[in-house]
Formats: C-alpha cells, structure tokens, sequence
C-alpha cells in the first residue's frame, strides 16, 4: 500500500477503506509517513469530507493509538462532559459538583487551553497547589470515595489526535467536520466514561460559527457514539456572547463558586441545570427532565453542590481557603473600570474580540509555551439586551497593566448599541438525545 495512492483516492473524492485508514493513522503514530504527506490527506479531507462509517473507523484508529481507560474499578454509571470551548466557559468547574452531589459519578479528563480563553485544567489550577496531575490508583478512588474529579488527560490517550492537531494547527485544517468529530471523540471514547454529553457551541467566539454547522457536527458525533454503543447526547448552545459575566481563570473559578452559592449568572446557571439534567437522566438517576432539574436546584440551595466542590479541591491538594474566601484567588494588581461612553440597549456583544482582549492581558496562550496569568481577565456588568445609560460601567479590567489606546478601542468596538429594546438571544439552540 502506498500513501501517495490514499492521497489520490481522497483528493478524487473516494471513501478510504479501514485498512486505508489504520494504514494512515498507524504509519504517522510510528513516524513511517512524513508530516507533508499527511498534511495532504488532511487538506484531501477537508475539501472532501469523510462519510459517517470513514468518520467512525478515523475515530476507532486514533482511539487504539494508545491506552484506552478502564474506569470498571469505579462503582455506577460514570459521565462525563465535554464543550467544544468558548469564552468564559467555565462549566465543568460548577456542573460536575452539581451532578455528584445527586449521586452520580463524574470522572472528567480535561485539557488546556490554546487561544483566546484558558481550558478548564488552567482555570483548575488557579486554585493554589490544585495538582491535576494523578495516578489512576489515585483517580479511581477519588471518584468513588466522593463522586468526581478533573485531572489532566495522560500522555498515553491518543497520541495519534495530538501528532494530527499539531500538524492540522499549522496547516489550516482544523475547521474539517470529520476532524473536528474524531479529535474530540477518540478523546472522550479513551477517557473511559459510560455516558458522554457534548456541549456543541455556535457563533464567532466558537469552532463553528453557525447553528447548522453546529448541527452537522453534533450528528456526526452522535453517529460515531453509536457506532461504539455509548449514549451520546449533545446540547447546541449560543457562543455569540460570553457565557457567563467573568472571561479569565481566576475570576472564572470566582464566579463558578458564586454559582454554587446560588448566586451565578442567569445564563450560566441556565446551561448548568440543562447539562447536569441530561446527565442525570444518562445515569438512571432521574425519570424525567422536571424531576432532574429539581434534584439539581436542591444541590445549590442546601449547599451540597458547593460542598463537593470543596471536597475535589481538598482531594487534590488545592487550597480550600480559597474556595471559602474566594478573594484569596490570584488577583491583578489593578483593577480598572471601563464606562460606557453612550446610551441604549446592548445590540451585539462580541465574544470572540473580549476573548482576544482577555488574551492580550495573559489570560490565553497564543502559542502552547505561554505561560497563563490565572489572576487577569474582564468582567462584564451588560450583556444582550441589557440597557445602559452613558457613564454607566460596562465591565471591570483586572490587569497588570495600563490599558492602552488600542485595547481601549478594541474593547469599545465589541459592544454593539441600539436605540430600540433588543431581545435576548436564547443561549440553547438545540438538544439532541438520540
């Protein structure tokens, strides 16, 4: 077999066979094929697209690439959850104590992030000595003795999706549906999990920027789910705003607590009781939506929800402190008041230009080397539809710098203002639970 005839093959629009693509996916694992053939099948791919059983056979070959996850020593159904990341998401953070708390268990691998937001292993470790990185003797009895825990995935998972991102990064071939849909699952499939819930995001501050290519890519991910006779569900939720108030680690983490207190934003709390409803319905451990839900506001107004929290963070070595005073969280040295400079309702609010300038303040990486400054970020005081009168303050900058003329106008440009009362934007779309 000749990888120059698989490149043909897929450039002429064929379907790769499985012994096509475990060729493929083997030979670049053992550096037996070079980075400028693979970088055009990638392209092939992108152009070309993959159907629904080559899409499930890319997915199984990246998935056995390395270690796959045995999660049998830990007691019930496990669930876990993954977002397709936008700015100021820091729902696993509240979500996976809120669904422990009801009894069920969340055994969550996350990553890191790389642009304009940290992942949730960054914003984790804003939380001071809070060691992401554990054994699996220490993994499995964390989650069985209390319900949850979010490490770092270990370097054995899916060496086949980390030599492909990499290259797809420098080549232009991230925003490729099959990919897209086999990165994430091979990841999740490894992870071990009995369930899966995909928060699939839509809008400029997310991988797809519209709801219907959102769709395509949560039914190509439900497909490759059955294929390997998991239960996938997937919730299509609006990323043309940030989610949530606070975009930067520490902040993030500080709003996160906030929610488990019962007192986190309307929006995010929202997405919160959907996911953590659909989970608790994957488990068996509620009938029904109304039931579920109920069973996931009692864990925020009896304070287990927040209790589990403080439990993980002690687990893993994390300060506890900081969880009961959230003001001992890493702080910017200043922390500047940005007003508006006119009158009326917020039109538009452009998540993708506050993630950027969250970036540009040490809150993302622009390369994988950066180092994340966990305490800088933006928070908002308006959102959609919200009105704002001249003078009124907008957002609070915490930053180690002076704002400079620039990153004022930019900050500026990303609220959109309308004379006439605007209507909010519904955050959820769509679920789908096939």
């Amino acid at each position: 077999m000749r990888f120059v005839d698989i490149i043909e093959k897929k450039k002429e629009g064929q379907a790769l066979s499985k012994e096509e693509i475990h060729f493929f996916i083997d030979g670049y694992v053992k550096e037996e094929i070079p980075d400028y053939q693979v970088s055009a099948l990638l392209m092939a791919i992108c152009f070309q697209g993959m159907n629904e059983q080559e899409t499930a056979w890319l997915c199984e070959e990246m998935l056995y690439s390395g270690d796959v996850m045995d999660l049998s020593a830990i007691k019930g159904v496990k669930c876990d959850k993954h977002s397709t990341g936008g700015v100021g998401d820091k729902t696993s953070l509240s979500l996976a104590p809120m669904v422990a708390a009801c009894g069920v268990k969340v055994a969550k691998m996350s990553g890191r992030g790389l642009g304009h937001t940290g992942g949730t292993l960054d914003k984790a470790e804003s939380i001071s000595g809070f060691q992401v990185n554990l054994s699996e003797e220490e993994f499995f009895k964390q989650v069985n003795d209390i319900g949850l825990a979010i490490i770092g995935q270990t370097k054995s998972l899916v060496p086949a999706d980390k030599k492909l991102y990499a290259l797809r990064d420098v080549t232009a071939t991230v925003n490729s549906i099959p990919l897209i849909a086999s990165s994430i699952m091979s990841k999740k499939l490894a992870s071990g999990a009995d369930t899966i819930l995909l928060d699939v995001k839509f809008g400029e501050g997310a991988f797809m920027e519209t709801s219907e290519k959102a769709e395509e890519l949560a039914n190509c991910m439900i497909s490759i789910g059955k294929y390997f006779h998991k239960d996938v569900r997937v919730i299509i939720s609006n990323m043309n705003q940030p989610l949530g108030n606070a975009i930067g680690n520490a902040l993030e983490v500080k709003e996160a607590i906030a929610t488990l207190q019962g007192n986190g934003p309307k929006d995010f709390v929202e997405l919160c009781l959907e996911a953590g409803s659909i989970m608790l319905l994957q488990a068996k451990a509620a009938f029904s939506k109304e039931q579920a839900r109920a069973m996931l506001k009692e864990t925020l107004q009896n304070g287990k929800a927040y209790e589990k929290l403080v439990e993980m963070v002690k687990a893993q070595h994390g300060d506890v402190e900081q969880i009961y005073h959230p003001e001992l969280l890493p702080q910017a040295e200043h922390v500047i008041e940005i007003t508006s400079k006119e009158e009326g309702y917020v039109k538009e609010l452009h998540a993708l230009q506050l993630g950027l300038l969250a970036m540009r303040l040490g809150a993302g990486r622009m390369v994988k080397e950066d180092v994340v400054d966990p305490s800088v970020g933006i928070v908002l005081h308006k959102k959609d539809g919200d009105y704002v009168q001249k003078g009124e303050s907008l957002a609070s900058v915490h930053t180690k710098q002076n704002l400079d003329e620039d990153w004022l106008k930019d900050f500026y440009d990303s609220f959109v203002f309308s004379k006439n009362k605007v209507d909010e934007k519904p955050l959820i779309y769509k679920i789908i639970e096939e």
